[in-house]
């Protein structure tokens, strides 16, 4: 009887052993610039916040349709006119195995409206945060914000034990400290990170605990930081990429043809836009001495006429963008077509207003610029370059990484002169815009507004906007802080630019009109 289990038990472990072990499912993609950082609170900028996205979540976050959905917190209501309670879902873990509890959101309010943070501009209109229970947590606002959940979409959740025991409490500003969360992570997501070679490669594993159902069947993420926009395009035509997230526009063409390969294109939110430095009395970066240019409305106005747009967007950009007169776009609630009207380009009478302002040779100036973030963004400088030239004002164009471009022009120090930068509204409303970067920074709103511009007009209808529910009279608001950003060219809007992406046939993915990549919706057949 014991011979016979025997030879059963051995006749069942040589069936299991010819049993082909599930393979691992891997998803390798490509992109042309690093995250900056792991922890969320470094930077409010849309490849970071995506890929921490897989790691970190928001108590709401945002469906395939971009709609407004329940995350961490399973429910949520307004309580009274200034006040939202949410309600945590229960049993969710962090990825360490700790309770994630409403200790946790308490001090995720206090670290992302911290000094340091660079993120707190998602929750200014927040007064205070209470813990009703351990699964229970209102927030008060300044005043009615009806659209506070949209604004929690890019409001991440951390861990408050893990923080602390690792002296992570406060966020540090890149380049002037270390802590351990630059470099670690430890979320409540689909994935949890497996290792970061800066620079490099970043690798993500399957969270087997995660709280919610999983709609990909990936094992294992690995993105790749590939700046050559042909080895990166060669990597995914070879097989060695299932994915490219940035796709040359010069490259577009011949992926299309390639067996095997699709292209994935849809329009973007972001619009792209020049900032000028309106604040220092003398700018950093100019052969002027003494004085600052940008301060003289008639040099601003000189700098918009110059730029050829439309050539920028059919030749640079090989038609994957849209011409802009407004720093938010069709998508963004708030957008008005009637007002999205370029100025003509009129290069005699830039020169004029050049020679009025005291500029009648022009100037030398540098134009900061990533090479690595958006579409052509470093061809687009040159060609702005160019154009600049014919009024006159020689712009030198420092282009580099996207992490040290970040790291130059961000808050506190704001080390730029002329800068050309991206912005996807978070909530998809223009008052986003207005806070973050066109409020005046005496106001502290934000740390976005890396020009110094100031309009108290502005300022009084941002509050106004913030509130206002009746629709009609919030668009009259928008509209209004439109003109005057306009007709003060505060900024000097360039375009949106749309979104493509190349993968491989037997990847399923969505491509949301954020530029985001959730991992949780990939599929690798």
């Amino acid at each position: 009887m014991k011979m016979r289990h025997l030879m059963l038990g051995i006749g069942f472990a040589a069936f299991a052993a010819a049993i082909p072990a599930k393979a691992e499912v891997v998803f390798k993609w490509a992109n042309d610039g690093d995250v900056r950082a792991m922890d969320p609170n470094t930077l409010d900028e849309t490849v970071q916040n995506s890929f921490l996205g897989n790691i970190y979540e928001p108590l709401v976050r945002r469906n395939r349709k971009l709609e407004v959905e329940p995350a961490l917190a399973a429910s949520y209501e307004q309580s009274g006119p200034t006040t939202w309670r949410f309600h945590l879902r229960p049993g969710v873990k962090w990825q360490d195995g700790h309770a994630f509890t409403a200790d946790d959101v308490l001090f995720s309010y206090e670290r992302i409206t911290s000094k340091t943070s660079q993120t707190s501009g998602n929750v200014t209109t927040v007064a205070g945060v209470r813990k009703i229970d351990d699964l229970t947590v209102e927030f008060d606002t300044k005043g009615p914000d009806p659209i506070l959940p949209s604004e929690f979409t890019n409001f991440p959740m951390l861990p408050k034990h893990w923080m602390e025991a690792n002296n992570s409490a406060a966020p540090v500003i890149i380049g002037q400290g270390e802590n351990y969360a630059l470099r670690n992570a430890m979320g409540t997501g689909a994935f949890k990170l497996a290792s970061r070679e800066a620079d490099r490669k970043n690798v993500l594993e399957k969270n087997p605990a995660w709280w919610d159902k999983a709609e990909h069947n990936l094992d294992r993420v690995e993105f790749t930081v590939i700046s050559s926009a042909a080895t990166r395009v060669a990597a995914l035509l070879s097989g060695e990429m299932d994915m490219i997230y940035s796709v040359p526009p010069q490259d577009i063409d011949r992926i299309k043809q390639a067996p095997g390969i699709k292209v994935i294109q849809g329009p973007e939110l972001r619009t792209i836009y020049l900032g000028m430095d309106q604040a220092r009395d003398e700018l950093l970066f100019s052969s002027v001495k003494g004085k600052n240019p940008f301060k003289d409305l008639r040099v601003r106005q000189a700098f918009a006429m110059a730029i050829d747009e439309e050539a920028i967007v059919s030749r640079v950009m090989r038609g994957q963008g849209r011409a802009t007169w407004m720093m938010w776009g069709p998508g963004v609630n708030g957008y008005n077509a009637a007002l999205d009207v370029r100025p003509k380009v009129d290069i005699a009478k830039a020169k004029a207003l050049l020679a009025e302002a005291g500029y009648p040779n022009g100037f030398e100036v540098t134009l900061d610029c990533s090479n690595d973030r958006y579409i052509a963004d470093e061809q687009i400088c040159v060609a702005l370059s160019a154009m600049y030239a014919r009024i006159g004002v020689k712009v030198n164009v420092f282009a580099r990484t996207k992490v040290k471009f970040f790291a130059d022009i961000a808050y506190p120090d704001y080390k730029t002169s002329f800068y050309m930068l991206g912005w996807t509204p978070s909530t998809y409303d223009a008052d986003n815009v207005i806070r973050d970067h066109i409020v005046s920074r005496s106001k502290k709103l934000s740390v976005g507004n890396a020009t110094g511009y100031s309009s108290s007009r502005i300022d009084d209808l941002e509050v106004q906007i913030a509130a206002e529910l009746d629709q009609k009279k919030r668009q009259t608001m928008i509209d209004e802080v439109t003109k005057i950003l306009q007709d003060e060219v505060g900024y000097i809007p360039l375009h949106q630019q749309g979104i493509t992406w190349a993968a491989r046939d037997n990847i399923e993915l969505t491509q949301p009109a954020d530029n985001s990549f959730p991992m949780r919706w990939v599929r690798k057949k």
